[in-house]
């Protein structure tokens, strides 16, 4: 690498923009089916809410204005998801080039976040909510570093941003803050930034834009954190110690599940020369390491006094997503030569940003030759088209979100209701025909009307039997005739 590429970093973001754009290119030409998370966006930008339950609403917000401007589409979620994604790493190289000298470092810390299967994967086959929480994150911590070393008004500024962003996209991300004010305390040459006047900016930012969302709050706390904690504290009957130790398991399971592969390329890439490395530091490896002490010290509080047992590798995003990062500062604070491992470590990236593409787009598309099928491959928009062709539905009601945010996705004109969803009853008066449509078990099973839909119906509607009907569809990249089966029924259909 040459010193002038050194002190030019922008072509990182050139390639990252380059891959962000291919990803959207590849989400749109896989299928136009969505999956769970970007069905629930599709769904929820019905209506505008200061919560919507389990997760906080920032995702929803913003989900919902851009669908206010372009419409309700694939695309539009696409945009969002990697424009978020693309500026989180943006964000990301700027803290890296502030706490390092060398470029060629600056490079891998950003890229090496691609190296992190949860983020560079897991983020584009369908989480939401926790891409905010990485975007957040990312504000977060750059207004933070920029804070401690080149403190002013806008730096407070961006903090604060930083967490109210992030209090708003999962409630967890609360302890990423804390643990940079307690990791900052402790260092008697950091705290005159903590004992600042313009930390008082940072906390009013954050809590005006956190503050809608906390009067919902307040009166929903049990819906808001029901699900979390179900999913957190799923140990059965097992005894207190069995609890534990299946939490601190699967904290432990979670750290190697979202680490093991970028400290594997690490050690590829800087070889013998890595394990000295860890052995040294610097003021600004002693800040990070007190921050994911913290942090991960904050998780096993959750899990010995909160009741956790299942700790999943996804809730660790707003902390350790700086490993890259502090990998590279342990390995310039060794003085490490880093052109030969900046050549061994392009290819890597290079591998991985055309395999991650491939790899989803190939976990969609073989099912041709496979017959094992995804939430992707399913048909939904063949089938309201061919059931449109019946008659024009005035309002739907679906089996459950993933269904009706599909169905919400070609139809936007129309009210689409989800019967695990009572949050949102738009007055039916007068739609009629009301179309009710439900995913059917795919081997055997009953193709009548499911329980809870009649009883929706005999709640909202009084009495009402209609007549159930199945319909079968070709999936996308179908084995031979393969096809979906869907079950229907009309209420008061023209006819």
């Amino acid at each position: 690498m040459t010193e002038s590429n050194r002190r030019d970093i922008s072509w990182i973001f050139a390639l990252l923009a380059a891959y962000f754009v291919l990803q959207v290119g590849v989400r749109l030409a896989t299928s136009h089916s969505l999956d769970l998370d970007e069905a629930e966006q599709a769904f929820r930008s019905q209506w505008l809410a200061a919560g919507y339950g389990p997760q906080p609403p920032f995702y929803n917000w913003l989900q919902y204005t851009v669908f206010q401007f372009a419409g309700v589409s694939l695309t539009a979620l696409s945009v969002v998801k990697n424009l978020l994604l693309f500026s989180s790493y943006v964000l990301y190289g700027l803290s890296a080039r502030l706490m390092l000298r060398d470029k060629a470092l600056v490079a891998i810390a950003t890229l090496g976040l691609l190296t992190i299967p949860q983020m560079a994967f897991e983020m584009q086959r369908d989480l939401t909510h926790t891409v905010a929480v990485f975007f957040s994150a990312s504000i977060f911590f750059y207004g933070f570093i920029r804070s401690l070393k080149q403190p002013s008004l806008a730096s407070y500024l961006i903090a604060g941003i930083g967490i109210g962003f992030g209090l708003l996209a999962k409630y967890n991300f609360a302890i990423l803050p804390a643990a940079a004010l307690i990791a900052a305390l402790s260092d008697v040459r950091l705290r005159p930034r903590i004992f600042d006047w313009r930390l008082v900016l940072t906390t009013a930012v954050a809590l005006v834009i956190v503050l809608p969302h906390l009067f919902w709050l307040k009166d929903n706390l049990d819906f808001a954190t029901a699900r979390t904690l179900e999913k957190m504290t799923a140990s059965g009957h097992a005894s207190y110690l069995k609890q534990v130790g299946m939490g601190v398991s699967s904290l432990a399971l979670a750290i190697i599940s979202f680490a093991g592969l970028t400290v594997a390329v690490f050690a590829l890439v800087f070889g013998k020369s890595l394990r000295p490395a860890l052995g040294s530091g610097s003021e600004w490896t002693r800040l990070l390491e007190r921050m994911m002490l913290v942090f991960l010290a904050g998780i096993l509080l959750l899990v010995v006094f909160g009741g956790a047992a299942g700790i999943k590798d996804r809730w660790l995003v707003p902390m350790l997503f700086i490993l890259p990062l502090y990998f590279c500062l342990k390995i310039e604070a060794a003085d490490v030569v880093t052109d030969r491992a900046f050549r061994r470590f392009m290819p890597l990236v290079a591998v991985i940003m055309i395999g991650v593409p491939a790899a989803l787009y190939g976990s969609v598309a073989t099912a041709r030759f496979t017959g094992h099928y995804e939430r992707l491959n399913r048909p939904y928009a063949g089938m309201l088209e061919t059931l449109r062709k019946q008659a024009e539905p005035a309002a739907i009601l679906a089996g459950d979100s993933l269904l009706a945010g599909n169905l919400r996705q070609d139809i936007p004109g129309v009210p689409v209701l989800s019967v695990d969803y009572p949050g949102f009853h738009p007055d039916l008066t007068g739609r009629r025909p009301l179309l009710l449509v439900w995913l059917l078990p795919q081997k055997g099973g009953s193709e009548a009307l499911p329980p809870d839909m009649a009883e929706w119906l005999q709640a909202n509607l009084g009495p009402s039997a209609p007549q159930a009907s199945v319909i079968d569809v070709p999936y996308f990249y179908r084995r031979g005739g393969d096809s979906y089966r869907f079950g229907y029924a009309w209420v008061n259909q023209p006819g």
